[in-house]
């Protein structure tokens, strides 16, 4: 059988392999695939794996013989689920590998946007603190969290890991997802609808699936209903943001600061602007790449396979229907 990795590089990283798929048919690694090249890798696949290559319906209707799509990964937007179940192709990802370390790098943005470390440290590193009435230390502004409003839009495995730390810190919380919620959940979130959330939040966190009903689910008005100098976070998908209004959201002070660890093009294309804006702390959509994390999804990744060939599929994202 024919294991097609796509674009390997990212959850290998040099650093691991893919090595236990072996067990299940002759493997292809490629670190990257570029669009042009995708039909003719996965010919005579049965099984591929993508992180973030796109296998939309011409890739799919290509490959006759694939029958699993595995996603390195928990987002699998990148996959056209439709044209997968009209050609009865299984797709799997893998659900909450990194939860610990996405919420870790949620409050990692927070606490720099809050505390200024990294400009700090580099501002000491370039020799530059000779004065004690320095006016750059003085004028380099922090803020405390605890007593903050923590607004988390999706409260699923990560929303629920930031809660818990939010609350650690003292923090009140509030969070809103797609199916209506009341009440207090376990993580000591309190649940309430959309705008309420926006009008009542310092931070406002997003850890919600980028979908159609989802895409620049944060843009100028909603901008326009969240607190003056508040705070934006988006450790989950760029596109949820509408990123030319975060831009202007920040230029008018409306927007305190942004933390991103994604973008909506990545890496960015010319004339992206928001990641280069001096209010923005952005990372390049690594929150997920702990060594200990990505040992988690390769291992999933490989049981996805497993299970499949077993004729029990676990973790589906998309159920195979109609055959050709």
């Amino acid at each position: 059988m024919k294991i097609v990795i796509l674009d390997g590089f990212l959850p290998t990283r040099g650093d691991l392999t893919f090595d236990a798929l072996r067990a299940y048919g002759e493997v292809e690694f490629y670190p990257y695939t570029a669009p042009e090249e995708r039909a003719e890798r996965m010919r005579g696949a049965v099984a591929v794996y993508v992180n973030r290559c796109a296998l939309g319906r011409e890739e799919l209707e290509a490959c006759p013989t694939l029958r699993f799509i595995g996603v390195t990964g928990t987002g699998y937007n990148m996959v056209d689920l439709e044209a997968a179940q009209e050609y009865g192709i299984c797709v799997c990802n893998v659900p909450a590998y990194s939860a610990a370390a996405v919420a870790e790098m949620t409050f990692a943005l927070l606490l720099e946007i809050s505390r200024r470390t990294a400009f700090l440290s580099d501002y000491l590193h370039a020799g530059r603190w000779q004065d004690p009435l320095d006016k750059t230390v003085a004028g380099a502004r922090s803020f405390e969290l605890c007593g903050r409003t923590l607004g988390i839009v999706g409260l699923g495995d990560i929303g629920r890991r930031v809660a818990r730390i939010a609350r650690a810190m003292d923090m009140r919380v509030l969070a809103c997802r797609s199916r209506p919620a009341s009440g207090e959940d376990e993580c000591g979130a309190v649940y309430t609808d959309f705008r309420q959330l926006l009008r009542e939040s310092d931070i406002v966190s997003l850890h919600c699936p980028l979908n159609e009903g989802t895409h620049h689910l944060i843009g100028e008005a909603e901008f326009a209903q969240m607190k003056p100098g508040a705070v934006l976070l988006n450790t989950a998908r760029g596109a949820l943001v509408d990123e030319a209004a975060a831009v202007r959201a920040l230029e008018s002070g409306r927007l305190l600061a942004v933390g991103t660890d994604v973008l909506s093009h990545e890496p960015p294309e010319e004339g992206d602007s928001l990641f280069l804006h001096e209010h923005c702390v952005a990372t390049p959509h690594v929150a997920w790449a702990p060594v200990e994390t990505r040992e988690r999804l390769i291992e999933v990744c490989a049981q996805n396979l497993g299970c499949f060939l077993a004729g029990h599929p676990q973790n589906v994202v998309g159920m195979p229907g109609l055959s050709k």
